[in-house]
């Protein structure tokens, strides 16, 4: 599975190039259309061209960034995939309530998080050390909350609320509670 953080930098770069041409389309009509002086025929063909430019890379950028989002393969076909590891985990006032105190993982397993509200609304985030989300879902009173994970990465990650649930929300963290193991 693609890390999200490297989907995030491509898709940044990408859309920030396709942002800054718009701006560029953008400054070019506004100067054609302010500009004083002595009458020009204007050239419209080429700035038909550049939208219709504009046009097909943004409708490109759509498709091919379309499947780029790491966890959509698996939410799709999501029926006939089994877990290899269910973790239980149960948010009332405030506090996460996990099976063990740290979650070990195995890398490349499919791990199903199973998180129940017994009260409030809560979110429910998985945090890299840099502090970056891995993912995250709510978490809602009285619905099933689930999210299928698979980890290709070793690495120790911290879950945290990432909801508003009150004041006394703030300080929703559970700090290295999983851990993904890899063995070669």
């Amino acid at each position: 599975m693609v890390d999200s953080s490297a989907v995030l930098q491509g898709q940044t770069l990408a859309y920030t190039l396709y942002s800054l041409a718009i701006l560029l389309l953008m400054g070019w009509f506004g100067f054609k259309i302010t500009r004083q002086g002595k009458e020009k025929k204007s050239k419209d063909g080429l700035f038909y061209a550049f939208v219709t430019m504009l046009v097909i890379l943004g409708v490109s950028l759509h498709i091919v960034t379309y499947n780029t989002i790491p966890w959509a393969e698996m939410d799709l076909n999501r029926a006939g995939i089994k877990a290899d590891k269910v973790f239980e985990i149960t948010v009332e006032k405030h506090q996460f309530f996990l099976p063990s105190e740290k979650l070990i993982v195995k890398c490349n397993e499919k791990v199903l998080f199973n998180v129940t509200s017994k009260d409030l609304t809560y979110g429910f985030g998985l945090f890299r050390k840099d502090n970056s989300m891995l993912f995250q879902m709510q978490v809602v009173p009285g619905h099933k909350n689930d999210l299928l994970w698979q980890f290709d990465k070793p690495g120790v990650y911290s879950i945290r609320s990432t909801e508003y649930s009150g004041p006394e929300g703030y300080n929703m963290v559970v700090r290295d509670a999983v851990e993904v193991k890899c063995t070669e």
